[in-house]
């Protein structure tokens, strides 16, 4: 059986920085697409981050959503199954219960939460002014 567990949300100030960490049992994430989505409240889940296999066996992808790009990095330990989003220079717009994700999802579709097999339980990130 497949999980995925999130972790590292908390509260942070503006400008501050928080790793949020994907621990993936029951599947081997090298195999698969790992991607970042959050949804704030009243809002729909949206993408932030995907990393794609593409071309050879351990080569990697790494896409962004243009709101994100520059402040948050994707990585991916498939030796530790696990999966990291990096957030720097959050603002309070980055507020959102934040989501891992994983799945056999090609570049083309990475950024549809309909694509996605599995999912973590969510972690909750607040940025304060």
């Amino acid at each position: 059986q497949v999980h995925l567990v999130d972790s590292g949300g908390g509260l942070v100030q503006a400008g501050g920085s928080l790793r949020l960490s994907c621990a993936a049992s029951g599947l081997t994430s090298s195999s698969y697409t790992m991607a970042w989505f959050r949804q704030a409240p009243g809002k729909e889940r949206e993408f932030v981050s995907g990393s794609s296999r593409s071309g050879g066996v351990t080569y990697y992808t790494n896409y962004y959503a243009s709101s994100v790009k520059g402040r948050f990095i994707i990585s991916r330990d498939n030796a530790k199954n696990m999966a990291y989003l990096q957030m720097n220079s959050l603002k309070p717009e980055d507020t959102a219960v934040y989501y891992c994700a994983a799945g056999s999802v090609s570049a083309v579709d990475l950024t549809l939460p309909s694509q996605y097999n599995y999912w973590g339980q969510g972690t909750q990130v607040t940025v304060s002014s």
